[in-house]
């Protein structure tokens, strides 16, 4: 989960040019554009401590991308304050300055999903209050999960009350629009899957061998590693080094004519009564296993060749291995 801290600075002299109805108008104006933004990009907010917001990502709701959107809400609400700041210097002759602290980590929630605590929490604020006003600071595990969408300055390291070490943080400068919303880093090598992926080059090769369609189901929770050790960059991989010979069944190198669908779809779990969903990962292959120059003899009849290898293949074995 990731947290967000943002707190007004010179709160104190605020109140001290403002009388109290004027004061409480502010920071109404301040807080409703606050819980605009931060609910915007899918954050909640679970309080405001007098002049300070507290708003989580990830909770209700996961998404992969919470830490860059914790990390886009407080850009955008930064630049949101200037809007609001003419409005106020206009009516109230004041401006406010914000500063703002993100971290991400491990949380404990009450069952409804709110009162957070953690030390993600603790290192969250801890940022917010080394930061300069109008700076906004990022926690190393933010930067390392949203770091190719951000523009990031090293600030100086933190010295944090309580904290055995000093903290890692980055200053947020500005977020690129054109960034995807996550980036999955398929060249680190699978971790403990080794058995699993030894199934996928079996399956394939079933499907090389016997010229029939292999149905490979995996089952998991969204977002776990078993539904990302089957992406299709994995059978993107798989197919490739068939096709390449390295691991040719039949010993030529030959290439075949191949075909793969992915998809996947959630459905309830039996075990979790309703409250969470399962997601099936599935990967399909059609391989005839024709040489290439079989498909030249065919050439001069173009109904034949134009008609797709692998709907022939599922047509002749509709009978699908789980």
């Amino acid at each position: 989960m990731t947290i967000l801290f943002c707190d007004v600075t010179g709160s104190t002299a605020l109140g001290e040019r403002l009388d109290s109805e004027s004061l409480r108008r502010v920071m109404e104006r301040y807080f409703a554009l606050a819980r605009n933004v931060l609910e915007r990009h899918g954050g909640t907010v679970e309080k405001f401590i007098g002049d300070a917001v507290m708003a989580v990502f990830g909770i209700p709701t996961v998404h992969e991308d919470d830490a860059l959107r914790a990390a886009r809400a407080a850009h955008e609400l930064r630049d949101e304050l200037g809007g609001l700041n003419a409005d106020l210097q206009r009516e109230f002759g004041t401006e406010l300055q914000v500063r703002m602290g993100v971290n991400t980590g491990e949380v404990v929630t009450s069952e409804g999903g709110t009162l957070a605590t953690g030390d993600a929490v603790n290192v969250a604020a801890r940022l917010e209050q080394a930061a300069e006003p109008g700076d906004i600071l990022i926690g190393d595990a933010t930067r390392q999960l949203a770091e190719s969408a951000l523009e990031l300055e090293r600030a100086e390291p933190v010295e944090a009350k309580g904290k055995s070490v000093p903290l890692v943080a980055y200053r947020l400068l500005g977020v690129r629009a054109d960034a995807p919303g996550f980036e999955r880093r398929f060249d680190a090598p699978f971790v403990g899957r080794g058995g699993e992926l030894e199934q996928l080059v079996q399956a394939y090769a079933r499907a090389v061998r016997d010229s029939s369609c292999q149905l490979f189901t995996v089952l998991g929770p969204p977002g776990s590693a078993n539904r990302a050790s089957f992406s299709s960059s994995s059978i993107r991989s798989v197919t490739r080094s068939f096709c390449a010979g390295a691991a040719s069944p039949t010993g030529t190198g030959s290439r075949t004519s191949r075909s793969w669908r992915s998809s996947s779809r959630s459905r309830p779990t039996p075990s979790s009564a309703g409250s969470s969903r399962t997601t099936r990962r599935h990967a399909v292959w059609s391989t005839p296993c024709r040489p290439r120059s079989a498909w030249r003899t065919r050439r001069s009849s173009r109904a034949k060749t134009r008609s797709a290898p692998c709907e022939d293949s599922w047509r002749r074995s509709p009978a699908a291995v789980r």
